[in-house]
């Protein structure tokens, strides 16, 4: 399936970025930009600064040097709240559930950050606060139906196996409503079928709910199948950027990280 695109041009640039913890180097003068409608893998090993470089996007951490644009807008020392407001939301490598609460709840939970009404009204549960309520309850159902978490969507998080329960982190990133969605790792601790199964929501998310992902994975397979651009960071600097097949190819890529990993095959088949 060819790529459904927006609006050509970037979305987000990074530039000469550097975070330090103490003496240690975290990020040291990283540049990368995103093209709206891509998907966008960063790469590297642990401890290349894939993670910082996430924190720093969503405003858990304050980089030291260098801006950070969402379209236009400088995003840099801007609170993790409002920059989510701004249409940046993220899936984490460690699921950040409310393990209590049902699927259905945990996606309105992240829907409700958005809502827009007073105790009064609320407490009432009139006017624009039912308009608001049903209004996301209806973007959350459309959520649950692509996912195919319709099985589920009553249980409780906690109970689900762990592929469903990456899923539904998935999910809950998207309730936001994303212009860009920041996705780590979402394959680790997978077993095959369900790696396939969690490519084939990214592409579709993708595709066709044209929003532009920015990727951390160490499934080189999963990487090269499903990237437009690959940016590879080793020690906090980025080493190589470009197209799957020139970074799979790329000397300085193969001794930093990649080795044998290089030819790894595809999981899912992406054409065009």
């Amino acid at each position: 399936m060819a790529l459904v695109r927006g609006t050509e041009g970037d979305l987000l640039h990074v530039r000469g970025l550097s975070v330090h913890f103490g003496g240690i180097r975290a990020l040291e003068g990283v540049s990368i930009t995103v093209q709206r409608g891509e998907i966008h893998a960063v790469i590297g090993p642990n401890g290349a600064g894939k993670t910082t470089l996430f924190n720093c996007i969503s405003g858990i951490y304050r980089a030291r040097t260098g801006r950070i644009v969402l379209e236009g807008e400088d995003i840099l020392g801007l609170k993790p709240h409002k920059i989510a407001r701004m249409g940046v939301a993220r899936a984490f490598q460690n699921i950040e559930l409310f393990r209590g609460m049902t699927v259905l709840d945990n996606f309105m939970s992240a829907r409700g950050f958005f809502l827009r009404y007073g105790l009064l009204r609320a407490a009432f549960y009139l006017g624009r606060c039912l308009e608001e309520e049903v209004r996301a309850r209806d973007d959350v159902e459309e959520i649950i139906e692509f996912l195919d978490l319709q099985h589920v969507r009553k249980l409780p998080v906690g109970g689900l196996s762990y592929g469903v329960q990456k899923r539904v982190e998935l999910g809950r990133a998207l309730a936001m409503k994303p212009r860009i969605l920041l996705v780590d790792e979402p394959v680790s601790g997978m077993n095959l079928e369900e790696t396939e199964d969690m490519a084939r929501y990214l592409l579709d998310i993708n595709e066709e709910m044209n929003i532009t992902i920015l990727l951390v994975e160490h499934d080189m397979g999963l990487v090269m199948d499903l990237s437009h651009h690959v940016t590879v960071l080793n020690f906090g600097i980025k080493i190589a950027a470009g197209d799957p097949q020139d970074i799979a190819s790329d000397p300085q890529v193969i001794e930093a990280y990649l080795g044998e990993q290089a030819s790894a095959g595809p999981h899912t088949g992406r054409s065009g």
